[in-house]
């Protein structure tokens, strides 16, 4: 087992790429995989964990998209610094940008993600 000691249940109703993935970002979120630490590559996880390697690969692509880990290139994928919180303000400006051109009241805009978020 690898030492980061990631797990994917072929029986959950989530796909595996979904679980690799909200695995991944909770342990970043909680702290257990701090910036810098180097993620084993696509195909040696894919082994470990007895998934195709294109179910790594997407996880892998869509961790990047969120900015929870950069990929450089042969020197492979790593978690990122604050990736996270600078891509959610980032998305909040984003998100604070439209509604205001909509002309959403602050409030409602506010209520909005709050439900949004659950």
């Amino acid at each position: 087992m690898h030492a980061l000691d990631l797990h994917v249940d072929p029986d959950a109703p989530e796909p595996p790429y979904v679980q690799l993935r909200e695995e991944v970002r909770r342990r970043v979120a909680d702290g257990a995989l701090t910036p810098g630490t180097r993620l084993p590559p696509v195909r040696t996880l894919a082994t470990e964990l007895g998934l195709a390697a294109n179910t790594v690969a997407r996880a892998y692509r869509e961790l990047e998209q969120l900015g929870v880990i950069e990929t450089r290139g042969r020197a492979g994928s790593f978690v990122s610094g604050d990736e996270v919180g600078r891509a959610a303000r980032e998305a909040a400006q984003e998100y604070a940008d439209r509604v205001r051109a909509l002309g959403v009241a602050p409030a409602e805009a506010v209520e909005l993600v709050r439900r949004a978020l659950g």
